[in-house]
This record gives C-alpha cells, sequence and structure tokens, in this order.
C-alpha cells in the first residue's frame, strides 16, 4: 500500500502548527521591537532575550534561526536565546542562514558567527571574562583589566550541545565543536575538535570539505 509521509518542520507536526505559528509571531514581534539591524527575514520561534546597548550594535543577516521555545528543537532548550551587548561601541554581527537554539552570546567588543554556522542547544559565546580576577573589585567596582578579546567563529562551523567559547578565540571554517567543550583557545579550519579543556580531535575529511565549498 502507498502511504505519504508526513512532512515535518523543526521537529513539529501539523496538529501544533497554531502553537508554532504563534511563538513565530512573539519571536518576530521581539526581534522588531528590539533594536536588532536585520539584513533580511530573521525567524524567531519563541521570544528572545535582546539587551543593545546604547551606542553597540547587533546585526542578523538574511534567513538566521534563533529558538527560544523548546518544543522547536530536539533537545529542547535551558533558557531563550540571548543576544546581549555589553558596552558602547560592542558588536554581534550574524551572518547569514545561521541557526542558534537556546544560545547566549555577550558581547563586551565584537562576536562574529560566519555563514552557514549551527550552533547546538545552549551554546554559550562570550569575548569577556565579566569579573574581575582581583577579589576586590568582584562586587560593585570596575576594573579596567578584566580581560576582553574578539570572538570570531568561521562559515559552516557547528557547535555541539551546551559548548561554551570564550574570549579570545577563532573558530576556522567547516570546524566542529564537540558537545560539552570549553574553548579557551583557537581552533583551525576543517577539523573535529573537543573536550575541556577544547583541542583537535582529527581533520575533516577531505571530501567533506571539498562537498562544504561547493554548497
Amino acid at each position: 500500500m502507498k502511504t505519504t509521509p508526513v512532512k515535518y518542520r523543526l521537529g513539529f507536526n501539523p496538529i501544533g502548527s497554531v502553537r508554532f505559528r504563534y511563538h513565530r509571531f512573539l519571536g518576530l514581534l521581539t526581534i522588531v521591537s528590539s533594536g536588532i539591524s536585520r539584513r533580511g527575514h530573521v525567524d524567531a520561534i519563541g521570544r528572545p532575550i535582546v539587551h543593545v546597548f546604547p551606542g553597540s550594535s547587533i546585526c542578523l543577516g538574511r534567513s538566521v534561526t534563533l529558538i527560544s521555545a523548546s518544543f522547536a528543537t530536539a533537545l529542547g532548550v535551558n533558557h531563550p536565546v540571548v543576544l546581549r551587548t555589553l558596552r558602547p561601541g560592542a558588536q554581534i554581527k550574524i551572518a547569514d542562514s545561521v541557526g542558534i537554539s537556546g544560545g547566549s552570546i555577550c558581547a563586551a567588543r565584537r562576536i562574529e558567527i560566519g555563514e552557514g554556522s549551527m550552533l547546538g542547544a545552549n551554546v554559550t559565546i562570550a569575548d569577556t571574562d565579566f569579573h574581575s580576577l582581583g577579589p576586590h573589585y568582584r562586587h560593585g567596582h570596575t576594573d579596567p583589566s578584566i580581560g576582553v578579546a574578539d570572538v570570531i567563529i568561521g562559515k559552516r562551523v557547528f557547535v555541539g550541545a551546551n559548548a561554551i567559547i570564550l574570549k579570545g578565540v577563532t573558530v576556522g571554517d567547516n570546524a566542529v565543536i564537540g558537545a560539552g567543550s570549553v574553548v579557551v583557545k583557537s581552533v583551525p579550519a576543517n577539523v573535529i575538535a573537543a573536550g575541556n579543556p577544547c583541542r583537535v580531535i582529527r581533520e575533516l575529511p577531505a571530501q567533506e570539505v571539498e562537498q562544504a565549498l561547493l554548497c
């Protein structure tokens, strides 16, 4: 007997379509009212948390997907997507066709995510230590020595669930970062890296890299 396959969109079946549309509306409403700069359509499912510090900027490319609702992704998310700049002049730049599920991206200077990259559930990216190493400055004091350094994620990078990428890190094109990794040093292009601290496990097969370049 011939059967017709049921098409799914982000784990949804037709019964959940009303719920899907409602959460997409909430997400879009938040994006539109947040002060984010957009180059094209953004698909926000659920209401993200967005804070653009005065004098800073957050820019989203075309066809970016932000998932802030657990029912919209297989693993669920611990919290909504967080996009936050912390100082004047800080920048978050997210290129075309990037997907983020419940991720936290906090920039005191600059964080860039390249075209086609995917952040698994609950990934954290920060370009600052947030707090001083000096005990005297940790509570309510400003310490100009708090570490800050740009974070650059290349094109077509996949970052596994619950990974943490810290200040000063560059991740090369096509790289894969394993789930739960803590990335404190830069990762070259075309490799698989994992662990705490994150280290290169092996190179991607040449055929996979060639196919990615053709896409």
